[in-house]
C-alpha cells in the first residue's frame, strides 16, 4: 500500500489542478486496411472487448465502434483474414489503422470459437479443468533461478492521463493563463481529451548470480522524466502502485492486496473456467480459457489464459478487475502478461502492461480519475556468461544523476516502440508550464501539503506544517515552529531546529539537529543535536535518539483521563552511521540527558541513590545500533530518504551501555532490545502486520531510564502500543511485547447481504506483554509501590476494527473496539475503549 503522506498528497493534487469530470472511454474509430495491398476492406466483424458477438460489422473500410462499457480491446475479423488484436488506451482509440493479413506472425488467430458459457455438473467434467490440473502438475519457475548467471534489459514506461476532458473543465479559472496545455491533449469523439500530466522512462541492467553466491543488481542506467521530475511525489506515487506478478503464483500482489491468481492450484474455489477455442499464440497453438469471479462482489479478476497446448505452460493471460471492486481510490484494472518458454521447467516474462483508473471521490463511470499506465518489456537475456565482481560493487557515480541522463538518439535506440504523439508532447508542455508562473503556485501548493514544510527562499523550508499546534497537561496549548535547510531531494547534508512555548508553563523549548553525509554508496554519515522540551516518554520501547523525533506529548489533543507523566528533557546527542551492505546499518550514538519531572505534583520521578534523594536523572549512555531491512526499495540518495511501501521486514538489535561518571551521570548499566516487524500478504484472506519487542535492563535504574509497556491514553489509534494501558501502568527489566493485526479486506463481510452494500471492511486485532520487575528497581524509585510488571500472567488485549468507512472513494475512516483481557484490579484500568483512526490505504 502507499504511505499515507503520499496518497493524501497525489490526491490533493489531482483536485487542485485536474478538477473535472472524467469519462470511462468507451469509443474507438480508424480505418481498415488490407496489409499488403494498403487498400480499404469492408465487411469486417468487430468485437469488444471478449464478447463473442461481433458489435460492428463494418459497411466501408472506416469504422467507430461505441460501448456502453470500458472499451479496453478491439478484435478484428473477416474470413480468409487473420483475426486482429488491437488494445484501447486513453490515448490510443482514435484515428486508427488496423492492418489485416492472411498469414501475419505473432497475431493470434481464431480457429474454433464457441459462443456462451457451458455448465458441467462437477470440475471434473469440464474440460478447462483436465487442462488446469496438467499446468499444475508441470508448474514452472521464473527461469533466471536456473542459471549460474543472467543478464537481461528491461524497459519501464509509466504515464499518468487525465482522461476525457470536456469543454466545461477547460474554462475552469483555475487553467486562467494555463489554457495552452490542451494543445497536447487528444481530442476523441465524444468531444472530451485525454491530457497527459506525467510521463516516465527507465531503462535498467539486471545482472544476476546463482552460483557460487546468490547476488543479484538492478542497476538504472537511463531515466526520462517529465512533470515535476524536482519532486519526488508523483514519481513514487507511481512506482508504489506496482508490484511485480508472477502469474503461476497462488496469490497476486496488487497494492500490497492479495487477488487470487487465475492459475492458482485452488483456482475453481473462486473461478469459473471455459474452454472457448484453440488458438495460434506467436506461433505456438494454446488453449484459450476464460475464467470469471464466482461471485462478483469478490477481490477477483475476469479474463483469458492462453495455454500451450503441448507443454501446457503459459504463454499469456489478461487479468481484468471486476465492475464492483473494493478498492479505494481504484475504479479498475487491467493487466496483459507475455512470457516465453525457453524450456519445460521455466518461463521469462517478455512483456507486461498495467492500467489503474485512479479516482480519488467516486466510483461512477463520470468520476474524476487519471489513468495510470505502466508497461515493462524485457529484452537480451543472457545466460551463463561470466560476471565480473566489479559488476554487483555499488559506485557513487551511479547514484548520480548525470549518471542517467541520456541524449535523444539514445531513446530513440532503447524504446522498444516509439512514442505516441502525446507522449512526445508530454516532454514539451511540462518544459513550457515550469515557466509559467500561476503553474509554479500551484507545484508549491502541492509541495507543501506532501513535505508538511513550506519554502520560503532558496534552501529554506517551515515546517512541519501539521505539528504547529498540540496540547498537553502541563503545556496547556503548545506551539511549534520550526525550519529545515532543502535545495534537493538528494542534498548530502540537512540543518533542522524547532521552538516551542507553552501557555500555562510559559517556558520555550528549543530543539536542533545537523547530519552530513560523506558518502552515497556507504552511506557514512555524522550528526549532532540538541534539544530542551517536554516528552512523554514511555510510548515506545525500541526508541531512537534522534533529536528531532516529534513528541508524543504535543501530538495528542483529545486524550482519556488527565496524563500528568510528562517528563522536562535536556539532551545533546552525537550519532555516526554506515550501511556496509545494502539495507543493512550500523549506527553508534552517543546520548547525555537529564531527565526529571515536568509535573511534580502530578508525576513523581524521584528516587534513591546511596540514600540520597534525588529528582533529576543524569545520563550518559552509547547505543550501537544494528537495523536490517531486506528487501527495502529507498527513492532518493540524500541523507535523508523516502522508503518506497514494501512488505520487507524491519529488525533492530540494540545494545546500550551507560557510563557512570561521565558528564556526571549517574549509573552504570547495560540494555539490550530487540525488534522485529513484518507486513505479511495472506491470499486472499487480507494483510496481517507482526510486530515484536524483547528487551533486558541487566542493572537497576530509576523509572526514567526503565521499560515502559506502550500505553495509549488518547483517543486516536496508534500503532504498537495497548490501547487501554495507562502510560507507567507496567514498568520491566525484562520484557516482551507481540502485537498481531489481521485486515480481512471485505472477504467476511461481504458475504452479508445488506452490510456488503457499504464495503466495510473488519480488522482483528490481539497484543500481549509480558515482563519482569526486580525488587531492586522497583524500590529504587520512591513511588515503588505504584510500578509494576505483567509477570503474573501475559496481559493481553483483544478487539475488532471496522475500517473503510466513507463515502464513494474516499474511505479514510476507521473505528477500533478494543476489550482489556486481565489485570482489572489495577487502578483506573480501563475494561473497554474505542479508537479511532484515519488511514488513506487502498
Amino acid at each position: 500500500m502507499m504511505s499515507t503522506k503520499n496518497i493524501a498528497c497525489f490526491f490533493t493534487y489531482i483536485f487542485l489542478s485536474l478538477a473535472g469530470n472524467f469519462y470511462a472511454q468507451n469509443t474507438a474509430s480508424g480505418k481498415i486496411i488490407d496489409d499488403k495491398t494498403t487498400k480499404g476492406i469492408s465487411g469486417v466483424d468487430i468485437f469488444v472487448n471478449e464478447k463473442q458477438t461481433p458489435t460492428l460489422t463494418t459497411s466501408s473500410s472506416n469504422f467507430s465502434v461505441t460501448s456502453d462499457t470500458i472499451i479496453y480491446k478491439l478484435r478484428f475479423q473477416k474470413k480468409n483474414y487473420a483475426a486482429e488484436y488491437v488494445n484501447i488506451s486513453p490515448t490510443e482509440f482514435s484515428n486508427l489503422t488496423i492492418r489485416l493479413s492472411g498469414e501475419k506472425v505473432g497475431a493470434i488467430q481464431e480457429v474454433v470459437i464457441q459462443s456462451g458459457k457451458t455448465k458441467y455438473k462437477n470440475k471434473k467434467e469440464n474440460p478447462a479443468y483436465r487442462i488446469m490440473q496438467e499446468v499444475w502438475k508441470r508448474k514452472r519457475n521464473n527461469g533466471l533461478e536456473k542459471f549460474d548467471t543472467y543478464s537481461y534489459k528491461e524497459y519501464e514506461k509509466i504515464q499518468f492521463d487525465a482522461n476525457n476532458i470536456d469543454s466545461a473543465f477547460m474554462k475552469r479559472k483555475i487553467f486562467n493563463k494555463l489554457d495552452f496545455i490542451f494543445d497536447y491533449a487528444d481530442s476523441t469523439a465524444r468531444g472530451t481529451m485525454a491530457l497527459p500530466v506525467f510521463l516516465n522512462e527507465a531503462v535498467y541492467d539486471n545482472f544476476g548470480e546463482n552460483k557460487p553466491s546468490k547476488r543479484s543488481k538492478k542497476l538504472l542506467v537511463a531515466q526520462k522524466t517529465s512533470g515535476f521530475k524536482d519532486n519526488r511525489m508523483l514519481a513514487v506515487t507511481a512506482k508504489n502502485l506496482y508490484r511485480e506478478i508472477n502469474i503461476y503464483d497462488n496469490t497476486l500482489n496488487y497494492f500490497d492486496i492479495g487477488f487470487p491468481g487465475p492459475v492458482a492450484t485452488d483456482g475453481f474455489s473462486t473461478y469459473d473456467y471455459n474452454l472457448v477455442d484453440t488458438i495460434n499464440v506467436r506461433g505456438e497453438r494454446a488453449y484459450r480459457i476464460r475464467y470469471m469471479p464466482r461471485r462478483s462482489d469478490v477481490l477477483a479478476f475476469q479474463g483469458y489464459l492462453y495455454i500451450d497446448t503441448d507443454s501446457y505452460a503459459v504463454l499469456g493471460a489478461t487479468l481484468k478487475s471486476t465492475n464492483k471492486i473494493n478498492v479505494n481510490f481504484i475504479n479498475s484494472i487491467s493487466t496483459e502478461l507475455e512470457y516465453d518458454n525457453p524450456d519445460e521447467q521455466t518461463f521469462l516474462p517478455k512483456k507486461v502492461v498495467t492500467e489503474i483508473e485512479i479516482t480519488p471521490f467516486s466510483k461512477k463511470k463520470t468520476a474524476k480519475g487519471v489513468l495510470a499506465r505502466r508497461s515493462v518489456d524485457y529484452s537480451d537475456y543472457e545466460f551463463n556468461k561470466p560476471l565480473d565482481d566489479k559488476i554487483f560493487t555499488r559506485k557513487e557515480e551511479e547514484l548520480s544523476e548525470e549518471f542517467t541522463s541520456k541524449d535523444d538518439a539514445y531513446w530513440n535506440q532503447a524504446r522498444p516502440d516509439s512514442l505516441s504523439k502525446t507522449e512526445k508532447g508530454v516532454y514539451e508542455m511540462l518544459d513550457r508550464l515550469q515557466e509559467t508562473p500561476k503553474f509554479n503556485r500551484l507545484v508549491k501548493i502541492y509541495e507543501t501539503i506532501d513535505s508538511q514544510y513550506y519554502n520560503i527562499t532558496k534552501g529554506v523550508d517551515l515546517g512541519p506544517i501539521f505539528s504547529i499546534y498540540g496540547k498537553n497537561e502541563v503545556e496547556g496549548d503548545r506551539i511549534r515552529l520550526g525550519a529545515r535547510t532543502y535545495f534537493t531531494q538528494n542534498d548530502p547534508w540537512r540543518i533542522q531546529f524547532y521552538t516551542a512555548y507553552g501557555f500555562k508553563d510559559q517556558q520555550f523549548k528549543y530543539g536542533v539537529e545537523g547530519k552530513y553525509m560523506f558518502n552515497k554508496v556507504n552511506r557514512f554519515t555524522i550528526g549532532a543535536g540538541t534539544r530542551r522540551d517536554i516528552l512523554q516518554l514511555g510510548v515506545q520501547l525500541t526508541t531512537d535518539d534522534g533529536i528531532m523525533s516529534r513528541s508524543f506529548a504535543s501530538s495528542t489533543v483529545f486524550a482519556r483521563g488527565e496524563n500528568a507523566s510528562l517528563s522536562s528533557v535536556n539532551q545533546t546527542n552525537l550519532f555516526t552511521s554506515i550501511e556496509p551492505w545494502k539495507n543493512f546499518q550500523v549506527r553508534v550514538d552517543g546520548t547525555l540527558q537529564s531527565i526529571k519531572s515536568a509535573n511534580p505534583e502530578g508525576f513523581n520521578l524521584m528516587y534513591y541513590q546511596n540514600g540520597n534523594l534525588r529528582k533529576t536523572t543524569n545520563d550518559s549512555h552509547v547505543t550501537v545500533s544494528l537495523i536490517a531491512k531486506p528487501g527495502a526499495v529507498f527513492s532518493q540518495t540524500g541523507v535523508d530518504r523516502y522508503e518506497n511501501r514494501t512488505n520487507s521486514p524491519t529488525i533492530v538489535l540494540k545494545y546500550t551501555r551507560g557510563i557512570e561518571g561521565l558528564f556526571n551521570a549517574d549509573f552504570n548499566y547495560n540494555k539490550l532490545q530487540f525488534m522485529f516487524y513484518k507486513p505479511i500478504l495472506i491470499g486472499s484472506w487480507g494483510k496481517s502486520f507482526l510486530n515484536f519487542e524483547a528487551g533486558k535492563n541487566f542493572n537497576t535504574v530509576p523509572l526514567s531510564l526503565q521499560n515502559v509497556i506502550p500505553g495509549n491514553q488518547s483517543y486516536g489509534i496508534v500503532r504498537n502500543t495497548f490501547a487501554l494501558l495507562n502510560y507507567y501502568e507496567f514498568v520491566a527489566d525484562t520484557y516482551a511485547t507481540a502485537h498481531l493485526e489481521h485486515h480481512f479486506n471485505g472477504k467476511i463481510l461481504s458475504f452479508l447481504p445488506l452490510i456488503k452494500k457499504l464495503k466495510l471492511r473488519e480488522v482483528a486485532f490481539i497484543r500481549g506483554a509480558y515482563g519482569t520487575l526486580s525488587a531492586a528497581s522497583r524500590n529504587i524509585n520512591v513511588e515503588n509501590m505504584r510500578y509494576s510488571a505483567p509477570d503474573q500472567q501475559i496481559y493481553y488485549e483483544y478487539g475488532f476494527g471496522i475500517e473503510n468507512i466513507g463515502f464513494g472513494n474516499v474511505r479514510i475512516l476507521r473505528v477500533d473496539f478494543n476489550w482489556r483481557g486481565n489485570y482489572l484490579q489495577n487502578p483506573n484500568a480501563e475494561k473497554f475503549g474505542i479508537k479511532v483512526g484515519f488511514q488513506f490505504s487502498f
